[in-house]
């Protein structure tokens, strides 16, 4: 993937991100490029236009999904939130649709709960049985 010209790899889709304003600049994103440009342009390759080429999803879908994944609690990526929730407005989403979406995604905070709450019952009784002797 060497330009003839220079020993660069040629880099076009993470090129055409940054053009676009969609390159991650605050999560070091230009750092892991200049240490390793043609495994960041495979990786962007993999992980955006080939999934997405091939889904038959439209691009408002798309958006949504990445507004649920960049505003979970296991992912709470604001940068990537606003730019994907930016796009779906300006793709005619309505901020109804992005609500639920963001509601939708929050049922994931749910399982600590349901995980948890069996674990403080079982917990709590045994200090209760140990305390009483």
């Amino acid at each position: 993937n060497m330009n003839a010209t220079d020993s660069k790899p040629a880099t076009p889709l993470s090129d055409q991100l940054r053009a676009s304003g969609n390159w991650n600049t605050t999560d070091n994103w230009d750092t892991i490029a200049e240490l390793d440009p043609e495994w960041m342009e495979k990786f962007m390759q993999m992980g955006l236009h080939a999934t997405m080429k091939k889904s038959g999803l439209d691009t408002l879908t798309w958006e949504f999904i990445s507004i649920a994944v960049d505003a979970s609690c296991t992912h709470m990526y604001a940068p990537g939130t606003r730019r994907h929730i930016r796009r779906a407005l300006e793709l005619g989403a309505t901020s109804d649709q992005v609500m639920a979406v963001l509601e939708g995604v929050a049922v994931l905070g749910l399982h600590s709960v349901a995980m948890a709450a069996p674990i403080l019952k079982e917990e709590a009784a045994r200090v209760a049985a140990a305390n009483s002797k």
